[in-house]
């Protein structure tokens, strides 16, 4: 019986870049479906559809659906990325060394994925907080101070994160029925108004070119999740579990982002449903639910957040191994989320992540899909393990040609869709290039 026990306790990830054991590649498509929807709803993700509405003038069906293609097809690449990860066992940064080569794929692109999950994960933290702080305030009379709550729950996240992937299967297998329920009420709320008020439902107007803005901006919002998902996915049974886990998580829990995010900006103008929610009913259980969805929420995201971020650093940072680079991206994390003002100078942080992140991901899904065929080769991770794959000649060019391009598009023309398409070409022909060439001199 104690032999039994000691079995099922969970245990400190120690993987690192090695490949996951095939006796642990468990995980069925179900599961991941059930993460990557406890993933979806947040404060964070409910803004574009939410901003569709208030800013774009979009009414709520125009809304959700524009960002719903967006989202969309970014999972689907998403999914498609995850496919390495459970094919070889080996997290998503690792595996990006035989796309981009090692070099690129260590000293920049580790580094500016980390930077992003180090941003988001603070960005969460000190929004789900200001939502349980008003809800404390405004409904128990309690005023706790955010550089109280940030960092408690920092702390909370950074340790499961640590832990590893069977604490994060867990946790959201145990969050996920109060995140549903949560979900349901706030759905309820909302249609309850709405049935009292239909003009809710049209106002607002359609233009084709504001529903292109912004389901580009839903696009450009997921697609850099390309760089992170085979980390979730070594731990899958099959590759299409978790290419189908993942893709049917994504969809069903932007499908509530969206719906959420669009009928609470209509009806309220609000752009936090977990506060605009709380404030359409007496019910102290209500509440108390919608407060418990919106810590949830929180939890859910920046566990992927620091879960991606600390394997990140580890592919830059080899040397600290798994442990370390958790802790290391834990205590920067718990620091970063101290300074509420990155929340308020949010755009010009995204902005200049996003320079780097678009053509990055453009060259990542153009090389796997259209150059590898969406085949990774024993000689490709030989290569790796032997150094020969240290560069990209091409995969740079493109990184350093469109990086600025980025900050000279006008942002009413959606610039991260135009240099995502446009890295993508030019990578492609590029690409081209150089392999013929090759042959050539081979020859």
């Amino acid at each position: 019986m104690t032999n039994a026990m000691s079995k099922k306790r969970i245990q400190i990830e120690t993987i690192g870049l090695s490949e996951v054991p095939e006796s642990e590649k468990q995980t069925r498509w179900f599961d991941y479906a059930f993460i990557q929807m406890a993933f979806s709803v947040n404060t964070g993700n409910v803004l574009v559809p939410a901003l569709a509405v208030t800013a774009g003038g979009l009414s709520a069906g125009a809304a959700i659906t524009s960002t719903l293609i967006g989202a969309i097809l970014a999972f689907l690449l998403v999914s498609i990325l995850a496919l390495p990860g459970a094919r070889y066992g080996l997290p998503a940064q690792y595996v990006i060394r035989t796309m981009i080569g090692s070099k690129l794929s260590m000293y920049f692109a580790s580094p500016v994925r980390s930077l992003t999950s180090l941003y988001w994960f603070a960005v969460q933290t000190i929004g789900g907080s200001i939502v349980v702080q008003f809800l404390l305030n405004e409904f128990a009379g309690l005023t706790v101070s955010l550089y109280v709550l940030a960092p408690l729950f920092s702390i909370v996240m950074a340790v499961l994160a640590l832990i590893g992937f069977e604490a994060v299967k867990k946790v959201i297998k145990w969050f996920i029925p109060f995140l549903f329920l949560s979900q349901l009420l706030m759905i309820y709320l909302i249609t309850d108004l709405i049935i009292k008020d239909t003009s809710i439902l049209t106002q607002g107007e359609f233009s084709l070119s504001t529903c292109f803005f912004y389901g580009s901006l839903a696009f450009m919002q997921y697609v850099s999740g390309v760089s992170a998902s085979s980390d979730i996915t070594r731990y899958a049974k099959s590759p299409k579990e978790g290419f189908f886990g993942v893709l049917a998580g994504n969809i069903a829990g932007f499908t509530v982002v969206a719906v959420l995010g669009a009928l609470f900006a209509s009806a309220l103008n609000s752009v936090n449903p977990f506060v605009s929610a709380s404030l359409l009913t007496d019910s102290n259980a209500a509440i108390a639910i919608i407060a418990a969805g919106a810590i949830i929420s929180m939890i859910s995201i920046n566990l992927s957040n620091a879960y991606t971020g600390g394997y990140s650093l580890l592919n830059a940072l080899p040397s600290l191994g798994r442990v370390k680079s958790a802790i290391v991206f834990g205590i920067a994390a718990t620091s970063l989320s101290l300074f509420p003002r990155i929340v308020e100078e949010a755009e010009t942080y995204i902005s200049l992540l996003g320079a780097a992140i678009v053509p990055l991901s453009a060259v990542i899904i153009t090389d796997y899909v259209i150059v590898k065929k969406m085949a990774i080769t024993k000689d490709h991770l030989t290569r790796l393990t032997t150094g020969m794959h240290s560069a990209n000649t091409a995969a740079l060019c493109t990184v350093i040609l469109f990086l600025p391009v980025y900050f000279i598009i006008p942002d009413f023309l959606s610039p991260g869709l135009i240099v995502f398409t446009a890295a993508c070409a030019f990578y492609t022909v590029f690409q081209k290039i150089v392999t013929n060439r090759s042959e050539i001199s081979h020859n």
